[in-house]
């Protein structure tokens, strides 16, 4: 069953995922130098996904710009 195109989201997938695809799986582990040609694409190990943390912004700052537009 497809999915209807008014549901489609135009960008993909915006949050980091912890499941890799066979392909994205391959070009991890030939990144790292632990996958030859003669290798077989079934059983492949794990890969370890990294969650992509930002750091927010400080909210100090804004308070003290506030206090000097004050004065």
């Amino acid at each position: 069953m497809t999915i209807d195109k008014s549901l489609k989201i135009k960008k993909g997938v915006s949050r980091s995922r912890n499941v890799l695809t066979r392909v994205e799986r391959i070009e991890k582990l030939q990144s790292q130098d632990r996958w030859t040609e003669d290798a077989s694409p079934f059983s492949l190990p794990k890969i370890r996904v990294y969650k992509v943390v930002l750091k927010k912004k400080k909210k100090v700052k804004e308070a003290d710009d506030a206090k000097a537009a004050k004065k």
